[in-house]
């Protein structure tokens, strides 16, 4: 994992709420206690929060309990600030806050489920690796 930690697509959140099964899920578990270190920025959030409280995107949660997840996930998160936007560089838009924070946070690690939405992260020295890729790695499974 890079010295700068990871960076959540939404799409890891969605999974891991949705399924407390799943590789997602394990994620958040760790992250939740403090052994695996996420950076958030304000776009990011903004994104995460809106994808969450679409309507069915995650129906064990009410619009309250997606506030208070937000908030535990940013008391443990590093806050980063963005000051350079390197759009456009991938093929969905909504992806380019991840990068941009990626790449902010000294090349934090992109969990994705989406890895060919950035293919071109790699340009800025930023690795892509799906949930159990990270947790083979920090030995959290074999």
């Amino acid at each position: 994992m890079s010295t700068g930690g990871v960076v959540l697509d939404t799409n890891i959140l969605v999974a891991g709420l949705r399924s407390r099964l799943g590789a997602s899920a394990r994620v958040l578990d760790l992250v939740g206690r403090g052994l695996i270190q996420i950076n958030v920025s304000v776009p990011v959030v903004l994104e995460y929060e809106a994808v969450l409280k679409r309507p069915g995107i995650v129906p064990a949660y009410t619009p309250r309990d997606v506030d208070q997840l937000l908030d535990g996930l940013c008391a443990l998160a590093h806050h980063q600030d963005i000051f350079y936007l390197w759009r456009p560089q991938l093929p969905d838009p909504a992806d380019e806050f991840i990068l941009e924070l990626a790449v902010a946070a000294d090349r934090a690690s992109i969990v994705t489920f989406n890895a060919n939405h950035f293919r071109r992260a790699q340009l800025f020295g930023v690795r892509v690796l799906a949930p159990r890729d990270l947790l083979t790695e920090i030995g959290a499974i074999e």
